[in-house]
Order: C-alpha cells, then sequence, then structure tokens
C-alpha cells in the first residue's frame, strides 16, 4: 500500500506535534509547518516545511514544494490556531482580526490551495481541528468561540460543494488538553480601572487551569488516525473529558436562558 502523505499545519508543537508523531508512528509521511524553521533547529520527529496561514504566498509555495516532492498530497489536517482571551469591549481590533486570519481565514487558504489536487487525485481527506469552545460563546472567550464556530460552519458548506470530487472534508473539536496554547494566546490586560477587572481575572486564571490540567493530547492523535481510517466521515467529531462534550448535548436540549445560567455558574459570574 501506497504510504499517504499528510500536511499538519502547526505541526512544530503541542496538538500538531502529537499527531504528527503518531501518524509516523502508523506508517505516515508527515509534514508539519511552522513559520520559523530556525526556531527548530534540532526538530527530527517529520519534516518541518515554512508556512503561515495568514499569507497566501507561503501557503502556495509550501503545498507546491510538497507536491513536487510527493507527487501526491492526501491528507490536510489544518490544526494552527490562537487563542485569544478578554472582554470583547475590550479587546483591540487588530487582534480580533489577527485570531480570525488564524483560526478561520487561514484554513480556508490551506483548503483552497490543496482542493485542486485533490480533485485532480479524485481523493482526499481535510480535517480541521475546531474547539469545543466553538459550539456556545464562552465568556472572555467570545472571539475565539466565534472563530472556531464559523470554521465548522464554513465545513458543513464546503463537504456539500465537494461530494462529487471524492474528497472528504471534517472538524474535529477538541477540549482542554495540555498543551502549550495558553502561552502563546492573546489576553486582553486586566485593567485596574476596568469594569471586569474581577470576573475577567477570575476566568482568565480558570481558563489557564483547565489548559494545565487538560488531558494527554494523544487522545486527539488517536481520533484522527480513525477519522483517516474511516471511509466516510460525519460532518463533526468531538474529543475530550465526558463533561465537555456532555455540556453540547445539553445545549441542545436546554432552553438558551437555561444553559447561560449553567455557564454563569461555572464561571462563577
Amino acid at each position: 500500500m501506497k504510504q499517504k502523505i499528510v500536511l499538519i499545519t502547526g505541526g512544530s508543537s503541542g496538538i500538531g506535534k502529537s499527531i504528527g508523531i503518531y501518524l509516523v508512528k502508523n506508517g505516515f509521511k508527515v509534514y508539519g509547518t511552522t513559520r520559523d524553521k530556525t526556531k527548530y533547529p534540532d526538530f527530527d520527529a517529520f519534516s518541518l516545511v515554512e508556512l503561515d496561514v495568514r499569507k497566501r504566498d507561503t501557503i502556495t509555495k509550501a503545498v507546491s514544494e510538497i507536491i513536487k516532492e510527493e507527487g501526491c498530497l492526501d491528507i490536510l489536517i489544518n490544526n494552527a490556531g490562537v487563542g485569544i482571551t478578554g472582554p470583547i469591549e475590550e479587546t483591540p481590533n487588530e487582534e480580533i482580526i489577527n485570531a480570525f486570519n488564524i483560526n478561520f481565514n487561514g484554513p480556508i487558504e490551506l483548503m483552497k490551495s490543496v482542493l485542486p489536487h485533490m480533485r485532480k487525485q479524485e481523493s482526499g481527506l481535510i480535517i480541521n481541528i475546531t474547539s469545543i469552545a466553538g459550539y456556545m460563546g464562552l465568556p472572555y472567550r467570545g472571539i475565539y468561540s466565534a472563530s472556531k464556530g464559523a470554521l465548522e460552519l464554513v465545513v458543513e458548506a464546503m463537504r456539500m460543494e465537494v461530494k462529487n470530487f471524492g474528497v472528504h472534508i471534517t472538524t474535529l473539536a477538541p477540549g482542554d488538553f495540555a498543551t502549550n496554547i495558553a502561552s502563546g494566546r492573546y489576553h486582553a490586560p486586566v485593567l485596574d480601572n476596568s469594569a471586569y477587572k474581577v470576573s475577567y481575572g477570575n476566568t482568565l486564571q480558570m481558563m489557564n487551569e483547565h489548559v494545565d490540567s487538560g488531558d494527554d493530547p494523544i487522545q486527539v492523535a488517536e481520533k484522527v488516525l480513525k477519522i483517516i481510517n474511516t471511509k466516510k466521515p460525519k460532518v463533526h467529531y468531538k474529543v475530550g473529558a465526558f463533561m465537555q462534550k456532555f455540556s453540547l448535548l445539553l445545549k441542545k436540549v436546554l432552553p438558551d436562558k437555561v444553559y447561560e445560567k449553567l455557564l454563569l455558574n461555572h464561571y462563577k459570574l
């Protein structure tokens, strides 16, 4: 059987790196992306290519180089993402735009770049890593929730548009996993004179604790492999702690204000 070629954005650390290592162990040829290869001189888990999801020319260059080297590209995993927290009223517009460029526009540009090759092959799989947070508007994470939720909806549309080409597109929404996302997240500062000082400060601390105590990201990698081995992937997948996934069921069945009250109690707001 021919070795399948995988491209993982944001593959140099965190969930992306875990997915890449796991897929290599299971016989795949993996290319991961990073904005600056010089920061990872000793990286040898799999091949790294430079790519910034906010810059179309780097996307085109990286995809073309892989196609030239391998002759095909079987699987795209849109994993690169950025966290953003803060009261929406106090979050700078440039940070909102940056978050959407990385979490939403970037994955779309990647899909647009690989789809012509996958159509030509009459096969391909695209897995978009979103977030359980994308299924609900979370306090002080509204922009992050919106950017991930928007990608979930775009995938629903794109699946139908490409269904006759032999290409499958899906999403995988993780809950909280122990990664370095908090270190790269944009935090709107907790301002002394802010009306949100106490509630945002407490929520920010809770969010960081959830990430620090999160599950092993290998669970995400294992789910990715299961999706790859599925002939007809579902529209959406979730992976994470039971209560995080159960919260999505509650959102479906409970009245909006009741669900909102549960979130307010959870975050002690």
